[in-house]
């Protein structure tokens, strides 16, 4: 098989809109940093395909061979209710009507956030970065700003002056938006009045007497814009130029735009040089929204309690149904395309088992290398996941007529198919087998239920030797008892 490393991989850049042959600023090294979620609310099921999209990203560049340092943030500050400045803070607002803190908001819909990526099999991000514990960095960057003149204060909030910029720098070119256009479309809003030009932005807020969070600052008493946080923290962990930068397409305007722009006056470069935005979620042909009802939680999905699908379906079939669509094109979630997906899923689990059991044969009778091959092309081809699928299946269809006993393959390519199987299912798509792993729990369970038994035997018997060398034993193995009025439980530690 042809070594991927010397196939180049391209990566479509949203700023050039074309694809580029990637090249890392510093090889093997490659920083690379998504946008995350703002944790007032559960994660709904169009974050979860940008986050499973990106860890692709991560797992196939590791894959390659690149020591990857992925920067994923929680934004729990800053984020107020559109995107002229204007509204209450998202996270203040929940807080307010559910009479709780701002932090206590934050600490519920970030640990839901993880334990649904945690089912979605999505890896943690290198460094998990959050807007309050970097107040200090935005601060920075403001000063940065308002030092180069392209930033003014008002009233005690800092506004980006686009107009400034523009003279020497392009505003609009990621989105491909036309400034001209934006101003005259842009209606007034209440307190707007105070920016010079209405597509100027905060990078620093005055609170006001109700605002709950707010900070210190060389300006009175505040909070950050929404869009300063990711540029302080992307910069500050990856550099003021880093390799890739993604998100969702919803991003692209203004949040993204503006982040060009606070990097550019600050730092006087470019920060990315490659911008990855994943698309839109449908449901049933129609734009998911909670307005509409039509909206679906990945919970929902999983439990089966939902207005929209007929059954439950696993974590592991919903991840493979997003990969099945390329990452930048649209996606519609309905029964009928999870339903297929389920089916397609586990005739690809089957033949990974299938697999496993194979006995070489003394010669190869089909090309194995070129089809493992075609499945990299696909991956190299900004990370096509649905033509890298369509290719594993074409090697089910072989692995079966094996099975079968029409296909043979020698002993070296036998191991490598093996391997490589293997290393692109689980490890680069990140497909495991729940039913598999849920059997292997259930098997753990029992089995340690015995040891728990026999101990609980050899104490009643006076044999606290006995006792204490089964617990022992199995705290080296990584498995620590617990005795509690109820019973006795287990931890893996």
């Amino acid at each position: 098989m042809k070594n991927p490393k010397s196939q180049q991989l391209t990566i479509y850049n949203t700023l050039t809109g074309q694809k580029e042959r990637f090249e890392p600023l510093n090889p093997p090294y490659v920083g690379m940093y998504v946008c995350g979620p703002t944790v007032y609310n559960d994660v709904h099921l169009g974050n979860c395909r940008t986050f499973i999209s990106f860890d692709v990203v991560f797992r196939y560049l590791q894959h390659l061979g690149y020591k990857v340092r992925y920067v994923r943030n929680i934004t729990d500050a800053g984020h107020l209710e559109n995107d002229a400045d204007e509204g209450e803070d998202k996270i203040a607002k929940k807080a307010r009507l559910e009479q709780l803190e701002p932090m206590e908001v934050v600490q519920r819909y970030t640990v839901g956030f993880h334990r649904i990526m945690e089912r979605f099999n999505v890896l943690p991000p290198s460094i998990e970065p959050t807007a309050t514990g970097h107040i200090v960095e935005q601060i920075q960057l403001i000063r940065k700003i308002l030092d180069k003149g392209l930033a003014y204060e008002v009233n005690g909030s800092i506004y980006f002056d686009v107009k400034k910029y523009m003279e020497s720098e392009p505003y609009g070119e990621l989105s491909g938006r036309n400034v001209d256009e934006l101003i005259a479309g842009t209606r007034e809003l209440e307190g707007q009045s105070e920016k010079r030009s209405p597509l100027d932005f905060a990078l620093w807020k005055k609170a006001s007497s109700t605002h709950i969070m707010r900070w210190e600052s060389p300006w009175g008493e505040g909070f950050p814009g929404w869009h300063l946080e990711c540029s302080a923290m992307s910069t500050k962990y990856l550099g003021e130029q880093f390799d890739i930068h993604g998100g969702g397409m919803d991003l692209k305007f203004p949040h993204h735009e503006c982040e060009i722009a606070q990097c550019k006056a600050a730092n006087n470069k470019k920060p990315v040089r490659y911008w990855m935005h994943a698309n839109m979620l449908t449901l049933n042909g129609k734009r998911m929204s909670k307005s509409t009802g039509n909206t679906l939680l990945p919970q929902e999905i999983f439990s089966g309690q939902n207005a929209f699908l007929s059954k439950p379906y696993s974590s592991a079939v919903v991840r493979f149904f997003i990969l099945q669509a390329h990452y930048r094109s649209p996606l519609d979630i309905s029964d009928e395309a999870l339903q297929a997906s389920e089916k397609g899923f586990r005739r690809l689990m089957e033949a990974k088992e299938t697999l496993s059991h194979l006995k070489a044969g003394t010669v190869s009778d089909w090309d194995v290398q070129s089809a493992m091959a075609r499945v990299y092309e696909a991956m190299n081809d900004d990370f096509n996941t649905p033509v890298a699928i369509a290719e594993l299946f074409e090697i089910v269809r072989y692995i079966n007529l094996m099975k079968a006993g029409e296909q043979h393959l020698c002993e070296k390519d036998l191991t490598e198919l093996k391997d490589f199987f293997h290393r692109m299912v689980e490890d680069v798509l990140g497909l495991k087998d729940e039913q598999r792993s849920m059997l292997d729990t259930a098997r753990l369970d029992a089995v340690i239920q015995v040891l728990i038994d026999m101990r609980q035997k050899a104490r009643q018997d006076r044999n606290y030797a006995l006792a204490d060398q089964i617990r022992d034993q199995l705290l080296k193995a990584g498995i620590q008892l617990k005795d509690t009025k109820e019973g006795t439980t287990y931890t893996l530690l």
